[in-house]
């Protein structure tokens, strides 16, 4: 099997394919990823789907997945999103400090980059970092490295907000890591040496302000080829 890359609505997502760059549709439906490797996996129309580019990629350009309960396409076609308990934060505790990361690749491997947003007191810093060539989970990884060695004042609470379940995965939950072994020893590292940190799990491609800002500040690092880091920014949502 493989993958495509496809529109839905008005998102791109990669759509499970045949060999040949058609869609594999199985009862109508369609498998379809929003992120390489965050380890989710949602159904859509086939109707709903247009393919932008019909060159197959390889099986591997997605890693493993769990179906998603209320992923069924919805009348619009696109997957209804997870409830959520509360509005992820957009403001820091004045004892606290809040992150958002994310990581992007074009290809897997391919040009990678990731962003990250920081926010302590009345103090928000942007980071755009570009990584060269680098797997999508290396690139989610290593913003959540950024963020714990970014966050300063190891006094204060942190709480990374990620759209990546495989990192919270193998940093908290006890996943074996078949690859990236290194660099998931390092972060385990950081988080052991700041007690109290937290890794919280946010929808991606789903609105929430601050995710999106990420996800925006890791394609401009791909697309730069720079790297870039900015303060003090007007805070947005």
């Amino acid at each position: 099997m493989a993958w495509v890359k496809a529109r839905l609505k008005e998102q791109s997502v990669f759509a499970r394919a045949n060999e040949d760059g058609s869609l594999l549709v199985e009862k109508g439906v369609v498998e379809v990823r929003y992120k390489a490797n965050d380890g989710r996996k949602y159904q859509a129309r086939a109707a709903n789907l247009t393919i932008l580019d019909p060159r197959p990629l390889p099986d591997s350009t997605c890693g493993e997945a769990e179906a998603v309960e209320r992923g069924a396409a919805s009348k619009g076609g696109a997957p209804a999103a997870p409830a959520r308990a509360g509005a992820p934060p957009t403001v820091a505790p004045a004892d606290g400090v809040i992150a958002y990361t994310d990581g992007a690749c074009s290809g897997n491997p391919g040009p990678a980059g990731l962003g990250v947003v920081l926010l302590s007191g009345e103090q928000r810093t942007e980071l755009s970092e570009y990584l060269g060539s680098a797997t999508n989970n290396i690139a989610e990884l290593t913003a959540v490295l950024r963020a714990l060695e970014h966050a300063g004042e190891p006094g204060k609470s942190l709480v990374i907000h990620t759209d990546s379940q495989y990192s919270i995965g193998v940093l908290t939950k006890g996943w074996k890591a078949k690859a990236n072994t290194e660099l998931i020893l390092k972060i385990r590292g950081a988080l052991a040496a700041r007690p109290g940190v937290r890794l919280v799990y946010v929808q991606g491609h789903a609105g929430v302000p601050l995710n999106e800002r990420a996800d925006q500040l890791a394609r401009l690092a791909i697309e730069t080829r720079r790297t870039q880091r900015f303060q003090d920014q007007p805070r947005r949502g």
